[in-house]
């Protein structure tokens, strides 16, 4: 029978079929960070267990840590030291792989695995945060995970899961100049829903896929937990094998031979059937910005609130007004030019290197306009270290951003940070729910390009308008 990438992934690391559509499958990585990671590792001390498999457990802090210049161990969060020095110590007693504060591999824990390629094309891989999915753009089947179920995987190198059906996402075209992928995961959501692909695998397909590069290609598969999915996934090519060469956990030598043949078989058959296929156009999509309070409740920036009739087969009304209230708007209204009091670029959707060069490439020679509080934290030590080597932080920093430390910071104020009451902000995050970003918080998902330029507009602007300097 043809199969999908997915199916052939999953095949490979079945070990039992438990019946009613669940496997038990072997799991290639475990990744952690201090929020939920430390909790698992702990909870499977006290019961007088090990992980069975420490060198392939990564463990870093992202969530809660502040990324303030000069951080320490302290933090704004109440409780917040408490969590990494609980991580930490578990860690170490269990001789795993830990990227703790100063260490150069620290980061937000999807854009640290791509990086230093803990995340290879075919493995099965896990972590304890919804947006695991990201990982897939590698040709991975990677998936989130609850702490209890993070234990079981410790303990035991498996995981039972209930096999999820297959989504077929195909973009044709190219994008248009100044679109950029996290437009493309917007417009997706928009056009099928948040819970459009619920119980699915997305294999993302078509000429338009295969011209992003891999932290493009990250972006888009971050958002696939967005559609509810259980994964989101991108068969591995000549792209992603060269991403991928001479970066640290990455095979090297006959290993790599060894790799590249396995991995080169890894694309699906090319019969192989789906159980939804979606096809679009690239050349359709536009800067998008949300305007709601969920992810679908998106708009081509140049476009106003929609009336209720054009979304009721994805909001309820109650949902719609809902949304309307909170982020103090009307149907019909314009969202260029909407004042805002922050911007924000960072998250493990748009925070890797190529963000940091699109968004200071747009801001150099701008100013940030005045009574806006702009923030840019690098997704990793590494990235950081990157943009400074590049001299991008002076560009961001002559600009009026802060510039910070790596972290996951405000994507959430989990980490005990946040922006003010009902303030407005256009962000680079992932998730635009009600206060997610502070109390009340107005959020509004964009490009970082929608961000720098809404950021020296001091108002909602379109990134295609901004002159370059």
């Amino acid at each position: 029978m043809a199969r999908t990438l997915f199916d052939k992934i999953w095949d490979q690391h079945l070990i039992a079929d438990l019946g009613d559509g669940t496997g038990l499958l072997a799991i290639d990585r475990i990744l952690l960070h201090e929020r939920t990671g430390g909790v698992a590792l702990q909870s499977l001390a006290e019961a007088g267990r090990k992980p069975v498999m420490p060198r392939q457990t990564f463990v870093t802090m992202d969530h809660v840590v502040d990324t303030l210049p000069g951080r320490t161990d302290r933090t704004i969060m109440p409780t917040g030291r408490d969590f990494i020095v609980a991580t930490r110590t578990a860690a170490r007693d269990a001789g795993l792989t830990l990227f703790d504060l100063g260490d150069p591999g620290q980061g937000i824990v999807h854009v640290i695995s791509p990086e230093q390629a803990i995340v290879l094309p075919g493995v099965t891989l896990v972590c304890p945060d919804s947006h695991t999915c990201s990982q897939g753009a590698l040709g991975a089947l990677a998936w989130g995970i609850g702490s209890t179920e993070a234990e079981h995987a410790l303990a035991t190198g498996t995981l039972r899961a209930k096999k999820p059906r297959r989504m077929r996402i195909t973009i044709d075209g190219e994008l248009a100049t100044g679109v950029t992928a996290k437009d493309l995961a917007l417009h997706i959501l928009q056009r099928i829903g948040s819970a459009g692909a619920k119980g699915h695998v997305v294999e993302y397909a078509g000429a338009a896929v295969r011209a992003l590069d891999v932290e493009a290609r990250l972006t888009l598969c971050n958002m696939a937990t967005e559609l509810s999915a259980f994964s989101g996934i991108i068969a591995p090519d000549e792209t992603a094998f060269a991403y991928l060469k001479g970066r640290t956990y990455a095979p090297t030598g006959a290993q790599w031979d060894v790799a590249i043949a396995h991995w080169r078989g890894l694309a699906g058959d090319s019969d192989a059937l789906f159980d939804r296929d979606i096809l679009l156009d690239a050349s359709e999509v536009a800067p998008m910005l949300s305007w709601g309070t969920s992810p679908q409740q998106a708009v081509p920036i140049a476009d106003a609130v929609p009336l209720f009739e054009h979304v009721a087969g994805r909001d309820s009304r109650e949902a719609y007004d809902r949304a309307l209230t909170y982020m103090n708007l009307k149907p019909g209204q314009s969202l260029l030019g909407l004042p805002i009091d922050a911007a924000f670029i960072g998250s493990c959707t748009n925070s890797r290197i190529s963000d940091l060069r699109r968004a200071a490439a747009l801001l150099r020679g701008h100013k940030v306009a005045p009574g806006v509080r702009a923030i840019c934290v690098p997704g990793s030590t590494a990235v950081k270290a990157q943009a400074e080597a590049e001299g991008l932080d002076r560009i961001f920093r002559d600009a009026g951003f802060e510039w910070r430390e790596s972290g996951c910071s405000m994507c959430f104020f989990a980490g005990g940070e946040s922006f003010g009451r009902q303030e407005r902000v256009v962000t680079s995050t992932n998730r635009n729910f009600e206060s997610r970003q502070g109390p009340e918080t107005r959020s509004h998902l964009a490009s970082p390009e929608t961000v720098v330029a809404s950021a020296i507009a001091g108002a909602i602007a379109d990134p295609r308008q901004v002159s370059h300097a």
